[in-house]
């Protein structure tokens, strides 16, 4: 993989682009006027490893808000703006790290200019961004309906309007839930802006379903080179959204740190409820920010032998299991133990 060469943005103090790290966002779904709510889910996905987020700015009392909840937080915070161009202005006034706009739903150029040059006053990045959903209808038109190139064309414009303002701190986001519309879209817009990139695709569905299209559009995009920023957009938890970021970006060897669990298919050899173990391992390990890997194995036959590369793993037996480790066998202990005691060994390895 060789990452595609963008200029570096500052988020907070974030750095996106560049060579700098993929970064991992999610966005909040209390009510931005709820300060303790808000910074209570903010808590939680910093500790899951969130490093940027965004809440909604929908009211002036939400703009407002963000003065409170950076002073109880450690991560940069983006403000989410539809419409009103007044609340972009109040949530920049209120100390907001980024917003995020569609200059095509925020009404005239004049306003657009209003906020491009309040986010210049205070060097405030802007992410410009568009969604197949919101795609205007001269683009559908254009290219008989909603297509990459509707939408990639849509964001330029929409770049090329701020810089014409005599802004480019930007950030570039295009959007489809359509998984193979929004790769086809990412190949174009890559070539023809310098500006990082925001990866991510949009109404994905449930954790279930939402995942597997993330991972397979977010992952093919990103191994590409494209990409500087993502978020996997979930119907459920946004701690979700994290965790399934992290694990996108340490697939692809773009991140190091965090537990990898690795467990085999379930067989007729499996003398143990494998599936139940393998689940309480990986929620075990969720927050784990080391670089370790952790087998769980269905049998004593193939496990440490298939496993040999883990640095820490279990194969059950009948009744029984195996704790191993690098391939060597370190003990033998009822099944009932096998979790409590691969604990042990994983916090003596932590």
């Amino acid at each position: 993989m060789v990452r595609r060469k963008s200029k570096v943005v500052s988020v907070g103090g974030v750095l996106i682009g560049g060579d700098n790290p993929v970064s991992i966002q999610s966005m909040t779904n209390t009510k931005t006027e709820n300060v303790e709510a808000t910074v209570k889910q903010i808590l939680a996905l910093e500790k899951a490893g969130c490093e940027l987020i965004r809440c909604t700015i929908p009211t002036e009392e939400a703009a407002k808000a963000v003065r409170e909840i950076k002073k109880q937080i450690h991560i940069p915070i983006i403000g989410d703006i539809h419409f009103d161009y007044r609340l972009a202005i109040a949530a920049i006034e209120n100390g907001i790290d980024k917003i995020r706009i569609n200059p095509g739903n925020i009404g005239s150029i004049e306003r657009v200019k209003e906020v491009v040059a309040a986010a210049k006053d205070r060097n405030v990045p802007i992410r410009v961004g568009v969604n197949s959903g919101s795609l205007e209808s001269d683009k559908i038109e254009k290219y008989g309906g909603v297509t990459a190139e509707g939408i990639t064309e849509s964001a330029l414009d929409k770049v090329h309007m701020i810089e014409d303002m005599g802004y480019d701190n930007l950030v570039v986001s295009i959007k489809s839930s359509d998984v193979l519309m929004s790769i086809d879209a990412h190949k174009m817009i890559a070539e023809k802006t310098i500006h990082p990139i925001h990866v991510g695709i949009t109404e994905t569905g449930t954790v279930w379903s939402g995942n597997i299209k993330s991972a397979i559009g977010i992952g093919i995009i990103l191994n590409m080179g494209i990409g500087d920023t993502i978020r996997v957009s979930l119907t459920g938890s946004p701690i979700e959204e994290i965790y399934s970021g992290r694990l996108i970006l340490k697939t692809l060897g773009l991140r190091k740190n965090g537990a990898t669990v690795v467990s085999c298919p379930t067989c007729g050899r499996t003398n143990i409820d494998i599936i139940t173990l393998a689940s309480q391992v990986e929620e075990l390990v969720k927050d784990v920010d080391k670089d370790i890997k952790i087998a769980v194995m269905g049998c004593v036959v193939n496990g440490p032998g298939e496993a040999r590369e883990a640095d820490i793993g279990v194969a059950g037996g009948c009744g029984e299991g195996l704790i191993f480790s690098k391939g060597e066998i370190l003990k033998k202990v009822p099944e009932d133990e096998l979790l409590s005691e691969l604990k042990k060994e994983i916090d003596r390895l932590l």
